[in-house]
């Protein structure tokens, strides 16, 4: 399978592929299986400007609309990040007169309500209606659109330019980064920063976090795949540095050319990552075979702890429990239920695999022998809040960088 580049044209042939696979966060009633839909999940790297990307993509429309089951504010872990974000931005690019912050993707406003207790200028922009208003009641202001190139104009018409855009697992996301570039050129102040963190093709690749591959990541980012997208779209990566969400991603800084000094741990990321050959297509197709021995080695372990009689469950329903479920066939007959305190996805089935999601209550009343962590990015949280299932003799079991029990 092959395609055209998003970027620049180029071409990118399919390297990993995890076989078809349905929305990741399309949680759905068992009255809607039969309208569920699936689409292949591949992916390849550009062979000019190194782009990892999917090979096909659903139609934003459809990953994004007014019943989206995803809310950050759901973990204190995250409400801790984006709150350091908001008052470092404070603190920093906000600090002169009249500022005015944009966030790209804002769901339920968990970095901007700092920003807004803080009395500056402030735009979220959210597609899914439902977060959006989530947004709204902590009295953020929110357009609820996708930003694209006619946003930033619209936006830059009304309030001015902005000092800083920001997005946070979301940039990678957007299909039409041609139409983004746009929207942030037409919209950035002439010293302002376009900031976004992102998942990161090294941290996927180090610890075989095959699972951060699904419909709404349409871009799987490097340094220097951003340095050269920065730069086709008339930017400059100025400042790259290393962050601990989902398990390890990077915060990219970008600018008008001229307008910042670039920081020295651009050139170094880009020396670590071609010593690493993660602009090499090779390197992917290596990881298709890691990919496979975990997606053996957890169905034989799963199998194997039925055929025991074990009580073995899923805790997490994250997008990238649709992933692995999916990927390695897993179904209720393996686990028959997942735990999750996200109220909008309990009572309802994980996508293509439809295992029950059930509240964290079932969790203490079932008490199972074994928990697939599936939100594996939350392990310290999760662990310290169920700490009396390890003391009751209940043992997790990660597949992140391999299959292993922990208890």
């Amino acid at each position: 399978m092959r395609i055209n580049c998003r970027v620049c044209d180029g071409t990118v042939e399919a390297a990993l592929d995890l076989g078809k696979q349905p929305l990741a966060n399309g949680f759905l009633g068992p009255d809607e299986i039969a309208a569920e839909r699936f689409t292949r999940l591949a992916v390849g790297m550009c062979d000019r400007c190194t782009t990892v990307q999917l090979i096909e993509e659903v139609k934003q429309e459809l990953r994004y609309h007014d019943s989206y089951r995803y809310q950050a504010s759901g973990s204190r872990g995250h409400r801790s990040h984006f709150e350091q974000d908001a008052r470092r931005f404070i603190a920093t690019e906000l600090a002169g007169p009249d500022p005015f912050i944009v966030e790209i993707g804002c769901n339920d406003g968990v970095m901007l309500e700092t920003i807004a207790r803080a009395g500056i200028r402030h735009l979220g922009i959210e597609p899914s209606a439902n977060v959006a208003n989530a947004a709204l009641a902590k009295g953020i202001r929110v357009h609820t659109r996708f930003f694209d190139e006619a946003a930033g104009h619209d936006i830059r018409a009304t309030d001015g330019p902005a000092d800083v855009i920001f997005g946070a697992n979301t940039i990678c996301h957007i299909a039409h980064i041609g139409s983004l570039f746009r929207g942030v050129d037409a919209l950035l102040a002439d010293d302002g920063v376009f900031v976004f963190e992102e998942p990161y093709l090294g941290t996927v690749i180090d610890r075989t976090a095959f699972d951060q591959i699904y419909d709404e990541h349409i871009f799987y980012f490097t340094v220097r795949s951003v340095q050269a997208i920065a730069a086709h779209f008339g930017f400059e990566l100025v400042d790259a540095e290393h962050i601990a969400m989902h398990g390890g991603e990077i915060r990219y800084t970008i600018a008008r050319p001229g307008r910042r000094r670039p920081a020295p741990a651009v050139a170094e990321l880009l020396t670590a990552e071609k010593a690493r050959g993660l602009a090499d297509p090779e390197t992917l197709r290596r990881f298709t075979a890691t990919v496979e021995r975990v997606r053996a080695d957890l169905l034989s372990l799963l199998r194997r702890l039925r055929a025991e009689g074990r009580l073995v469950v899923g805790y997490g329903a994250p997008a990238k429990c649709t992933t692995v479920t999916n990927y390695c066939g897993i179904g209720p007959d393996l686990l028959p239920f997942v735990i999750d305190s996200t109220p909008e996805k309990q009572g309802l089935l994980v996508p293509g695999s439809h295992i029950p999601v059930v509240p964290p209550e079932t969790f203490t009343e079932k008490r199972p022998d074994f928990a697939v962590l599936f939100a594996w990015n939350h392990a310290e949280e999760i662990m310290a809040k169920e700490k009396w299932f390890t003391e009751a003799g209940g043992k997790w079991i990660v597949y992140i960088p391999q299959v292993h029990v922990a208890s």
